[in-house]
């Protein structure tokens, strides 16, 4: 009698919030690890522009940008759960908190999936059959999963990297501020070519289709 007057019910409340500070505590785990071989894709991106090959260190790149970002959201994703949680009543949120806890687990088994051990990383270096089918399969992978937005930042980050290795100084940018009526937000190469292709298309569309 005494064991069941003091034992205690974990609330279904109560489990998630342990679940979700459990996840975010090997997601923190995971960022520390997975530094090692994100420095390590840098280096290969470096090693490739030394020998000409644009192509395999834009892929290291890429690799690298979407482990840091599937971190970055996730922690997010996990942050925004443990306020949705503690704010309103369980009740009302539990569906979406315990979706939102699954979509958790899934993102750590593919983080601990992409990780996959440095032997994996120096694939990307590599030319052998062995080593160019993983660079085709990272890239195929990596097609649907990256928002425009990553894909212009790794053409940012590879630019910049490519000048470090050249030794080209890259200019820096104006720090003089516009007036007001003068400030303009200037387009970047990959955002002019975008505009430049969508105006196109328009002008075609727009032109009557002949008899």
């Amino acid at each position: 009698m005494g064991n069941a007057g003091s034992s205690q019910k974990i609330s279904a409340q109560d489990k998630a919030i342990l679940d979700m500070k459990n996840q975010r505590d090997k997601l923190h785990q995971y960022q520390k690890r997975i530094t090692v071989i994100t420095d390590r894709e840098k280096e290969i991106a470096k090693e490739c522009l030394k020998r000409g090959d644009k192509k395999k260190a834009l892929l290291a790149l890429r690799r690298k940008k979407y482990q840091e970002s599937l971190l970055a959201k996730t922690d997010a994703q996990l942050a925004q759960l443990e306020i949705l949680t503690s704010d309103v009543e369980f009740a009302l949120v539990q569906k979406d908190v315990l979706f939102g806890l699954q979509q958790g687990t899934n993102v750590l088994k593919e983080i601990h999936r992409e990780m996959g051990g440095i032997e994996n990383v120096e694939k990307l270096l590599g030319e052998s059959e062995e080593a160019r089918a993983y660079q085709r399969e990272v890239s195929e992978m990596l097609g649907g999963r990256m928002s425009n937005q990553d894909e212009d930042e790794v053409e940012d980050e590879l630019d910049a990297l490519e000048a470090e290795v050249s030794g080209v100084k890259l200019p820096d940018a104006p720090t003089d501020k516009l007036p007001e009526n003068e400030q303009v937000k200037e387009e970047t190469p990959r955002e002019r070519a975008r505009r430049r292709a969508q105006e196109q298309a328009a002008q075609q569309a727009a032109q009557p289709i002949l008899a």
